[in-house]
């Protein structure tokens, strides 16, 4: 036997009927006709096989089991009510549990410092955000938003791109007086380096210029990490070339504590985008954070020179 789900409609009708005290009236305040009213209760009545209304051309009253279930249609319609006003607070008004995963080194560094704001702006939200390199799972782990630095971020998802980082292989001043500068892509493997353990990409460095593409050796590697961050005080020191992202190291080129090299050669640029789990709509709080950190990082804050 297929279970059958109550008749709400034709409940809530008939409690907003009882309380107008006329079909009529209860049509107009729904703004459905009368015939449509007419139908539900006739629906309710076919359905439990009782009458609800004792109805004449001039009066309607309740019967005794109208009465008695009157109070639990009530109850119905103004869960019903209180149900579509959360969904649209929902939608309109942010608030709850925002669940948000960012790339370690820039979540820190350029997603934290805009965290304030956000959370002053939107007092009612109640704000998590894990960090962490790895690629986690939206659906299954219960992520709202993820911050994205990839070279084609999963198409399954929805993706707001943001703006794109360039990889720039940088040395320092120091460095550079000690060993020389390159010269080619092919003059890297005479240099020291280091190793970022956190990609799954191999070790061989793909560079184009003016329409040629090679792969080359990578320097040779002393110092091997999980995050490239953790290279930057000895890169700084004078220990080796590294290829690290535009807004790790935007400062220090434009103080002079690093120098670009190969300028003409260039690496595929990552992305940087803001992605939620696919679906028509966001909550209100997903998006007043894609609205206000997304339309910050758009700006690239890291580099005034773009």
């Amino acid at each position: 036997m297929t279970e059958r789900l109550p008749d709400f409609e034709a409940l809530a009708i008939f409690a907003r009927i009882a309380e107008l005290g006329s079909f009529s009236a209860a049509a107009k305040a729904l703004g459905i006709s009368r015939p449509t009213i007419s139908k539900a209760v006739s629906r309710l009545e076919q359905a439990t096989g009782t009458f609800v209304f004792n109805r004449t051309s001039r009066k309607l009253a309740l019967t005794e089991t109208g009465q008695r279930v009157l109070a639990h249609a009530i109850r119905l319609l103004g869960e019903g009510e209180a149900a579509e006003a959360e969904l649209r607070r929902a939608v309109h008004h942010p608030h709850g549990l925002l669940r948000v995963t960012a790339p370690i080194s820039f979540g820190l560094s350029h997603v934290a410092p805009l965290l304030p704001d956000f959370l002053m702006r939107f007092p009612d939200v109640e704000l998590s955000i894990t960090y962490t390199d790895e690629q986690l799972d939206l659906i299954a782990d219960g992520f709202d938003v993820a911050i994205r630095i990839a070279a084609h971020p999963p198409s399954s998802l929805r993706g707001l791109r943001l703006c794109s980082i360039p990889l720039l292989l940088v040395a320092s001043p120091d460095y550079l007086a000690k060993y020389g500068r390159p010269e080619h892509p092919r003059d890297l493997k005479q240099h020291h380096g280091f190793l970022y353990t956190g990609t799954r990409s191999g070790a061989l460095l793909r560079m184009s210029c003016e329409g040629q593409t090679v792969q080359v050796d990578p320097p040779a590697t002393r110092y091997s990490a999980n995050n490239a961050e953790s290279f930057l005080p000895s890169l700084l020191a004078g220990l080796g070339i590294g290829l690290f992202p535009e807004f790790m190291i935007s400062a220090h080129l434009r103080d002079g504590a690093l120098e670009k090299l190969l300028g003409d050669w260039h690496f595929q640029e990552k992305e940087l985008s803001l992605l939620t789990p696919p679906g028509r709509s966001h909550p209100a709080r997903v998006s007043a954070f894609l609205d206000l950190i997304g339309g910050t990082l758009r700006q690239r804050p890291w580099n005034h020179f773009c």
